[in-house]
């Protein structure tokens, strides 16, 4: 196991409802790491997850906000969304990008029943553990 997705094992086993950590290369959507505790989380699904996480964050409509955005002040704007958050009827799903690795996303999906200060708080903290192994 790489040790991106050693620290993503323990971003899920420290969040109480964790059930998905990974990280994202923002620039091909492939996984650096993965850990999981859903046995239906096959790699088609999660393939399906970092291509959703990468337009999200990177993809064509968020490009044409940031150019608009350079061409109002007058100065560029790219790469400007550094976290997010989202849920669905059952999920939190927590974002950010690795600091100084503009490429590189972390992803915490849990049940609803986790903190939501948790959840940020794992994330947050696995940055720094995540950085070094990070192109």
């Amino acid at each position: 196991m790489s040790k991106i997705s050693d620290v993503c094992q323990s971003v899920v086993n420290d969040v109480d409802g964790g059930l998905a950590c990974s990280v994202i290369d923002l620039t091909s959507g492939l996984m650096l790491g993965t850990a999981h505790k859903v046995p239906y989380f096959s790699q088609t699904y999660m393939d399906a997850v970092a291509a959703a996480a990468v337009e999200m964050f990177r993809g064509k409509n968020v490009r044409v906000v940031e150019k608009l955005l350079s061409q109002q002040r007058g100065e560029p704007v790219e790469n400007s969304i550094e976290e997010m958050q989202m849920s669905t009827k059952g999920t939190y799903h927590f974002m950010s990008i690795v600091p100084d690795k503009p490429t590189a996303l972390v992803v915490l999906v849990t049940t609803r029943a986790a903190n939501l200060g948790m959840g940020w708080n794992a994330v947050r903290r696995s940055l720094v553990e995540i950085a070094p192994h990070c192109p």
